[in-house]
């Protein structure tokens, strides 16, 4: 259904990294999206997992994928390299099973994909980039862009969704004369809206474009830059003698109204419409049915009980940052009523609580999270929670958060809100609780409703449900939730929700 969505705005080729599933269903959940993806009309290239966890130690995922599995992963046929390489402590620090996947890439003649989200570029991003890592979309400003091309890397410069890093990047090229073959375009995280009504890749050029790059330039570095990136410039990325014939017809490169589509030869889309059929993809019943709690959670599962006998707390709070992956960490004094701390709406200050669905342990983690805006009862569940996926939970009332999260529970998956007690939103993901198997257009539809929902529950961040997956995120600073508890990712430790420590 992606590639269904994409060819029609032009795009021929896609690099993928399917560390989601991975984190849920294991190598053979890698191996189904591999053998889908050599089965698309266009080239749909998969980059083989390397931190399955992403931050070992810090959370608990569904599988764990090690130096062995990338062996196997790197003689199938549609592998293009090693996933993002997000455990960049671990590089760093001379870890033995990230070393051990890095020189299997290697070995193979793999490019290995970068994810280096702290700020510190110093020695430590010196070491990370030591280990091999060949690019990274995690920058998020002018002093990131150059240090990674300047040290050897490819800056891709990242405009998703949710977060929109290529203006202050694109400055290093348009300011700075910083040499563009050294910069590559990517989306990371798009839902399906913003494909429907946006568009994919020519979104991005098009931003591109408005903010200073010549047209061609931005073309290139989508193009061009990425087929060198990984080692495919003599099949793709050039309309060339020899090379694939994969060819967009447009009437103006700088608005990429996209009229017809060629990939390897093949008319695909004529008048923003598809020309060929593609068939629907099975997944198999192991895929389905993955949310495994160890019981239905109940309002009082998400008590937060204070440390000691006091009127008030302090507590560490993840503060949202609209826009941007990374998330600051804040420190909120909250009133404590009978021995409990709770939501507090006068503060912009929801509960947040991870519970672990992969193994039925019935663990729940508790923290507080600042940003959303909810000004009523409500809450809204999860379980596409990167990088392992657990069913993360935010709300401002106990009752709706038990609500979203058992409902999830019930559909194998997705995206619920919930206020007084009502079901205001539901996006079913019944594939290993991350993806929906209906077009682009039908669960457009359901993300317009979730995000009227959220609208209605006071929320007035832009892409709400972005910056609510990646909450769990802890290889990005500064501090995050997991199973285990409240990660300070600038120390990659767990840390108390309570001051004092």
């Amino acid at each position: 259904e992606y590639v269904r969505a994409v060819m029609c705005r032009g795009t021929t080729s896609l690099f993928i990294d399917p560390h989601e599933i991975a984190n849920v269903l294991g190598l053979a959940g890698v191996r189904l999206m591999h053998d889908e993806a050599a089965a698309m009309p266009i080239n749909v290239f998969v980059q083989m997992p390397s931190c399955v966890p992403s931050a070992p130690g810090l959370e608990t995922p569904g599988a764990v994928l090690g130096p062995e599995e990338v062996a196997e992963a790197m003689r199938w046929p549609q592998i293009i390299g090693l996933g993002e390489m997000m455990n960049f402590p671990g590089v760093a620090n001379g870890d033995d099973k990230m070393h051990a996947e890095l020189a299997t890439a290697m070995r193979a003649g793999k490019t290995i994909g970068g994810h280096y989200a702290s700020p510190d570029l110093g020695l430590g991003f010196h070491a990370y980039l030591a280990g091999g890592p060949g690019d990274d979309h995690e920058g998020t400003c002018l002093e990131d862009a150059v240090a990674r091309v300047r040290r050897g890397m490819r800056a891709m410069l990242r405009y998703g969704s949710g977060w929109r890093d290529v203006a202050a990047q694109v400055k290093a090229i348009t300011e700075l004369g910083l040499d563009s073959r050294n910069f590559i375009l990517c989306t990371d995280d798009c839902h399906a809206a913003t494909l429907i009504e946006e568009g994919h890749m020519d979104r991005v050029l098009r931003h591109a474009v408005s903010q200073g790059l010549e047209p061609i330039t931005a073309i290139q570095m989508a193009t061009l830059n990425t087929a060198q990136l990984f080692g495919l410039e003599r099949d793709i990325g050039s309309i060339s003698p020899g090379r694939y014939a994969d060819i967009v017809i447009s009437g103006d490169l700088s608005t990429l109204p996209i009229d017809i589509v060629v990939a390897g030869g093949n008319e695909v889309v004529r008048g923003g419409r598809l020309s060929i059929e593609i068939p629907p993809y099975n997944y198999p019943d192991e895929a389905r049915n993955t949310v495994n709690l160890k019981q239905p959670v109940e309002p009082k599962d998400f008590r937060v009980v204070a440390p000691e006998e006091t009127t008030t707390a302090t507590v560490r709070v993840i503060g949202v940052v609209q826009h941007q992956a990374p998330t600051r960490a804040m420190t909120f004094t909250v009133p404590v009523r009978e021995g409990q701390v709770s939501a507090d709406t006068d503060q912009d200050l929801c509960q947040v609580a991870l519970v672990e669905r992969h193994h039925g342990s019935g663990r729940i983690a508790h923290g507080f999270v600042h940003g959303f805006g909810f000004n009523r009862a409500c809450a809204v569940a999860s379980t596409v929670a990167h990088d392992s996926h657990q069913l993360i939970v935010v709300g401002s009332d106990r009752d709706d958060m038990a609500l979203a999260a058992n409902r999830l529970s019930a559909v194998g998956g997705g995206v619920a809100v919930f206020a007084d007690r009502k079901e205001l939103a539901l996006v079913p993901l019944p594939i290993a609780g991350l993806m929906s198997n209906e077009s682009a257009s039908a669960v457009a539809q359901q993300n317009a409703q979730l995000d009227r929902a959220l609208k209605a529950c006071g929320c007035g961040i832009a892409d709400a449900f972005m910056q609510l997956s990646l909450l769990a995120l802890v290889v990005i600073p500064e501090l995050r939730i997991s199973d285990l508890g409240l990660v300070d990712v600038n120390r990659f430790e767990v840390v108390s929700l309570f001051y004092p420590v």
